[in-house]
């Protein structure tokens, strides 16, 4: 079976209020990672139709500040789906309601795996794709496993090759010691 991006796409806002913000008067990254999670797991649910969980968070960056009194919007769609797992493409945008300045403040990346009534990891339907920005989004997705596993092998205790990466160490703020 597979389903169309549209049947699963989900957006939330939010007003952001001063029990959101931080020490600094801006609005806490924890408080948006959480929110990001909530919708990343709702798009997964919606598109799995069964429970799921997250895997992992693929690059965070937090681009721009958001203000107490700002509405955010989060968006999420999937973006690539494997045998049990999906990735969710989550973004968020704030927007200054006197002005009508909208900022985008963050793109993340949610593996989410879905889960039957024991607990145990379920296959999810497949992704129609329909459309460049589709396919885009998919290769990309595709792309940046095949990039985490390699990472992942390269830095491994067991494989790891100490001479190759000492320059590395020149320019840091880092003192060798050993």
């Amino acid at each position: 079976m597979f389903k169309d991006i549209k049947e699963s796409r989900i957006t939330l806002t939010q007003l952001m209020l001063p029990s959101h913000s931080n020490f600094s008067g801006k609005i806490h990254g924890g408080f948006i990672l959480g929110l990001m999670d909530q919708i990343a797991f709702a798009c997964a649910s919606k598109h799995s139709r069964n429970y799921c969980v997250t895997a992992s968070v693929n690059k965070v960056d937090f681009l721009n500040p958001i203000e107490v009194g700002e509405l955010i919007t989060l968006k999420a769609s999937v973006n690539y789906t494997g045998r049990t797992s999906m990735v969710i493409g989550v973004r968020v945008e704030s927007e200054n309601i006197q002005t009508g300045e909208k900022k985008h403040c963050n793109s993340s990346y949610f593996t989410m795996v879905a889960k039957d009534e024991n607990g145990h990891n379920i296959s999810v339907p497949g992704l129609k794709l329909n459309n460049k920005d589709s396919i885009r989004r998919f290769a990309r997705s595709i792309e940046r496993q095949k990039e985490s596993k390699q990472r992942t092998n390269r830095f491994k205790s067991s494989e790891f090759n100490l001479e190759e990466y000492l320059d590395l160490f020149k320019n840091q703020n880092a003192k060798l010691e050993f």
